[in-house]
């Protein structure tokens, strides 16, 4: 008789300690979605908060004579400006591109080592440098030593830099991501690791890598402060030149515009914003896309 008071005294303690850890979980449980809905709401309202002020400031200047007039003094339009941030991050893609794909490649293939681990190391404190010191070391090294003056090439090149470390991580996590057996069946195959590179790993990683670098050219065209540095700032159109000349470019724009105290170039300032605004979130909606449909196409060849 007292073993089965004992067994059932513990049966009810246990019971009680049961519900006791249930209910806690299930109050850990409904404060934790509580919590992932308040911080959903607040980073929407944030960001529509954002999109619709610099939309409501903007409109009175988006008219087609924005996109066909020069900047002029306090107004005018935007078609120089537009011009340059285009050929600013088009120019720093081409050139950040295969430099950053290639080291994402090695790290990604041979980066266990020390020389793999010392490149990381390096990568990460380019991305923690401050973008004004980039900036500023290009003014010292190609704006006054060779000479070229604020220049494309100048501001091209600092953006290069900045942009290397992003694109390199990015592919080496898109190539990471590929499993260890679609190489040992390009190697069973016979081939050489340069084809089972080029041929399976990255048409395999391409949807993650473009991803990569749509958000790196995104990240380019918001960028301010290198370009005050190198690429100056010019009122007319680029005329081919990538030295001795200076540029327009839509950051400045905002940079300086908002700063007078006159309501068109107020207006003029928010239209580059939301010009870069539009342009940003149209680069990032096109590599969410391109990323999506590439893990729904590895998941239908998995399977």
């Amino acid at each position: 008789m007292a073993s089965k008071a004992i067994a059932r005294n513990f049966v009810v303690r246990s019971s009680a300690r049961g519900f006791k850890v249930s209910l806690s979980r299930r109050v850990m449980t409904a404060f934790a979605w509580i919590f992932v809905v308040f911080s959903f709401l607040f980073v929407a309202a944030m960001f529509v908060s954002i999109i619709g002020d610099v939309l409501i400031h903007a409109w009175p200047a988006l008219t087609p004579k924005l996109l066909t007039d020069i900047t002029s003094g306090i107004g005018g339009g935007l078609k120089n400006a537009i011009e340059g941030t285009m050929v600013m991050s088009v120019g720093a893609l081409l050139l950040a591109a295969p430099i950053g794909i290639s080291a994402g490649i090695y790290l990604s293939e041979h980066g266990r080592g020390g020389a793999g681990k010392v490149l990381r190391f390096l990568s990460d404190v380019l991305v923690g440098i401050p973008s004004i010191v980039l900036g500023y070391v290009g003014y010292i090294t190609m704006v006054i030593y060779l000479g070229w003056q604020f220049s494309v090439a100048a501001g091209i090149i600092t953006l290069t830099v900045m942009l290397l470390p992003y694109i390199a991580r990015s592919t080496e996590l898109a190539l990471a991501n590929i499993p260890l057996a679609v190489r040992e069946a390009g190697y069973g195959l016979g081939a050489g690791e340069g084809r089972v590179v080029l041929s399976i790993l990255l048409p395999g990683a391409a949807p993650a890598i473009m991803t990569g670098l749509f958000y790196a050219v995104a990240l380019s065209m918001g960028e301010t402060a290198p370009l005050l540095y190198t690429a100056g700032w010019s009122n007319y159109m680029w005329n081919g030149q990538f030295t001795k000349e200076p540029i327009g470019y839509l950051t400045y724009v905002v940079w300086t515009f908002i700063n007078e105290p006159f309501a068109e170039s107020h207006r003029i300032a928010f239209a580059a914003a939301f010009l870069i605004t539009a342009g940003v979130l149209m680069l990032i909606l096109i590599g969410r896309w391109l990323l999506v449909r590439g893990q729904r196409r590895m998941g239908a060849y998995q399977s």
